[in-house]
């Protein structure tokens, strides 16, 4: 076990307090009073960048507000002629203009929907080229120093065979190989050990991501198909998205969170 989740194992082992939920309700009605007061003794560069978070937050909370209360508001038409022909038992009645509201209202499904597939992990470390890679000498004269052995985790197809010395320039050690990943599924609350079809996305950029190295942020495809996932339309899930939430080079597994 990694060393930082002790207090996830004891919750697993011996639950939470009878009171967890109450305390927690209690502590976040705290926090407001603890903010404003933080906001009050906060002077200097401190203070500012502080209220200048605040009033992104509080002009973000009333723009979501008004969009919200403008989907059901109706609203008169700029200039009261009717864009069509109107039937004469309508003329009488005042013209609405809800495509401003149609509007908003598609923007704020469109803002549901992207938040739905937000990943856990969504900024992360970025890795250095030292790092990432180690300086191998090659050639007679130990002066050509044109390859390269990557220093963290990777994964590589199962059919994978390396090429010849003379042309290999990035080496992925066996040892540091992986084929498997402990994933967790955020709503069943369960691990599960699942094989890792590929790399999906490497946040360091796109030549560790073709070279299938496994960091913190890593978005993978894992096989889920023993879990017994459907669709609505009643066909089996093969292959799901989950991202790497520990140092693999670390702790020598992959752990993940389930992309739901």
């Amino acid at each position: 076990m990694p060393q930082n989740e002790y207090i996830e194992r004891s919750i697993r082992l011996h639950g939470r307090r009878f009171d967890h939920e109450d305390r927690k309700r209690k502590k976040e009605a705290r926090q407001v009073h603890k903010r404003a007061e933080v906001a009050r003794n906060s002077i200097g560069l401190k203070g500012k960048m502080l209220t200048k978070k605040r009033h992104a937050e509080k002009a973000q909370m009333k723009k979501t507000i008004a969009m919200h209360e403008e989907k059901d508001s109706k609203r008169k038409a700029d200039d009261g002629a009717p864009q069509n022909a109107v039937p004469a038992y309508l003329l009488e009645r005042e013209q609405v203009d809800r495509a401003k509201v149609l509007s908003n209202t598609i923007k704020q499904k469109r803002k549901e929907k992207a938040g739905k597939w937000e990943v856990p992990l969504p900024k992360v470390r970025p890795v250095a080229e030292q790092e990432m890679f180690k300086v191998l000498k090659s050639g007679k004269r130990q002066k050509k120093s044109w390859k390269r052995m990557v220093t963290k985790m990777t994964f590589v197809g199962p059919g994978f065979t390396r090429k010849p010395p003379k042309y290999e320039r990035f080496i992925r050690p066996t040892g540091l190989r992986i084929t498997k990943a402990h994933v967790t599924h955020p709503e069943l609350k369960a691990t599960f050990c699942l094989d890792i079809i590929g790399i999906k996305k490497n946040p360091n950029g796109q030549m560790y991501t073709q070279l299938g190295v496994v960091t913190k942020g890593t978005v993978i495809e894992v096989n889920v198909s023993e879990l017994g996932l459907v669709t609505p339309g009643g066909k089996v899930v093969w292959g799901k998205y989950a991202q790497v939430t520990n140092n693999p080079e670390n702790d020598g597994v992959v752990n993940a969170v389930l992309l739901v």
